[in-house]
């Protein structure tokens, strides 16, 4: 028995030091949840937190809420679905994880284009057109009515789908009434 307890012990510690290590470098950087405000820029060949106009230097890589990880010191930022970029002067990632360009060829280089010029910039945003009637206080149409009802639908089916329960949540009613938006949304021009 003793000869037992000791084979099963030398099993143990070899698996332990075959085991993988999983230390905060391989989980791609310490978590954080950041102040919705925040803003992850790259200055100066760092990546810094800032927060209105104060910026604050960090220490560790960090790893925000939707898996996004971004190298502090590099600007190398890994995005969930496993796409890889780098950030360039001014660059930055909001809290969600989204990634905001400061200039056309840092966006143009995310993309693998390097023919934008460096001093390129972006042209301002002008809406052109009318804004839609129920901005303006107008009673929205019955296509904007449908519309909006599906897209009330389509959340509630959305909820559904997301509840954590053993059983598969049904969402027959639901996929029904989309399906009879949809043959009226056909009808209406």
């Amino acid at each position: 028995m003793r000869a037992f307890h000791f084979f099963a012990v030398a099993l143990l510690g070899a698996g332990l030091l075959l085991a993988p290590h999983t230390g905060a470098a391989q989980s791609g950087g310490e978590p954080i949840r950041p102040n919705r405000n925040a803003q992850f820029v790259f200055r100066n060949g760092e990546v810094m937190q800032r927060l209105g106009t104060q910026t604050t230097p960090l220490a560790k890589n960090i790893r925000l809420p939707n898996g996004t990880k971004i190298n502090v010191k590099s600007g190398i930022v890994e995005f969930p679905g496993g796409k890889i970029t780098s950030l360039h002067e001014n660059d930055y990632i909001n809290a969600e994880g989204g990634i905001v360009f400061a200039t056309p060829a840092s966006a143009a280089a995310a993309r693998g284009d390097n023919s934008v010029a460096s001093d390129a910039k972006f042209n301002n945003y002008v809406q052109v057109g009318t804004a839609p009637t129920t901005i303006l206080g107008d009673a929205p149409n019955e296509r904007e009515q449908l519309l909006m009802r599906e897209v009330e639908l389509l959340k509630r089916k959305v909820t559904l789908l997301q509840q954590t329960h053993p059983n598969a949540p049904n969402t027959e009613a639901v996929d029904k009434q989309l399906q009879e938006l949809d043959a009226q949304l056909k009808t209406v021009k």
